[in-house]
Order: C-alpha cells, then structure tokens, then sequence
C-alpha cells in the first residue's frame, strides 16, 4: 500500500503481484495498468485507453519525493509506503517532527557576517551566519529546505547560546 500526495490530492495505491501481472487499486477501485519500459528512466503507461509518456525527473529517498514528467508536464509527488503509513496512524509524524523553525546560536559568540535576508529562498546546507567562537569562525548552516522570515542577527553583535538568529517561513 502506498500513498501519494500532489497539491493536497491524496491517493492511495495498493500493487499486488499475481505472477507475471501486478494487480492495481487506485483508493480502492481495481484499475487495469499496462507500461512498457523504454528506458531506465522513462516507461510508456497505457490505463484504459488513455496512453502516458512517464519519465523519472528525480526522487529523493530521505524526503521521500519523486519529481515525474507526465506527457510533458512536470508533477510532485510524496510517496509513503505502509510503514510511514503505520507510523503517522500511530501517531509518529515523521514530516512534521522534522519541520524547523527556528535557527539559534550553537554557543556564545560574535556574529562575522549574515550572509542571507529577508524573504530569501534557502536549501539545505546553505551557509547562514559566520559566528566568531573561542577565536575560530563557525558557519551556520541551514539543517533544512525553506524561505527566510526573518533575520535576527546583525553582523558585529554579541550573541548568547541559544540566542534567536534566524526565523523561517
């Protein structure tokens, strides 16, 4: 069982392997797939008597994101498979457990440089703020995707640990 998210339509996908076929459910409703491949990343899908071109544009295992051109049109998607299934019916949350909100002061310091803005688009690893600690620098970097709401820090103020630099959208 898998579940498939795009610009909040959510669909659940259930595969089952009878022999050489695989059976499909679309939430709930058998429905008749037949692909060819044609290359390692692309596959021709014939549903009814409808005819996709798929090609894979990229996926994300960590995030669990796959990016498909469909006949020309590029979509998103969130792929869950039955155990992140499992585990947000538990009440694990792995997406939003992650979501951060906030970039503080690692340790007391001097803040070198704010080297991003207000509004600005940031991805994961992006250098962030210089923080002059014990006599080294240390870059802050951003520990995940997302846009600038706010920057706290100033370049030449003192810091406290813990002290706000950064908020995010």
């Amino acid at each position: 069982m898998y579940s498939v998210k795009s610009e909040n339509v959510e669909i659940q996908i259930d595969l089952k392997k009878n022999g050489h076929q695989t059976e499909t459910h679309i939430n709930g409703v058998a429905v008749v797939i037949d692909s060819v491949s044609l290359s390692e990343k692309e596959i021709h899908v014939l549903k009814g008597n409808q005819g996709y071109n798929v090609e894979v544009v990229s996926v994300d295992h960590n995030a669990k994101l796959v990016e498909l051109k469909i006949n020309g049109a590029r979509y998103k998607y969130e792929v869950k498979d039955e155990h992140d299934l499992l585990l947000k019916e538990l009440g694990f949350n792995t997406t939003t457990s992650n979501k951060v909100s906030t970039i503080k002061a690692p340790m007391p310091g001097l803040v070198l440089d704010v080297m991003v803005e207000d509004g600005q688009e940031i991805k994961k690893g992006s250098a962030l703020v210089i923080l002059e600690a014990m006599k080294m620098e240390n870059i802050i970097k951003s520990p995940t995707d997302g846009v600038i709401k706010t920057v706290v820090a100033t370049k030449g103020s003192a810091v406290d640990k813990n002290e706000l630099l950064i908020q995010l959208k």
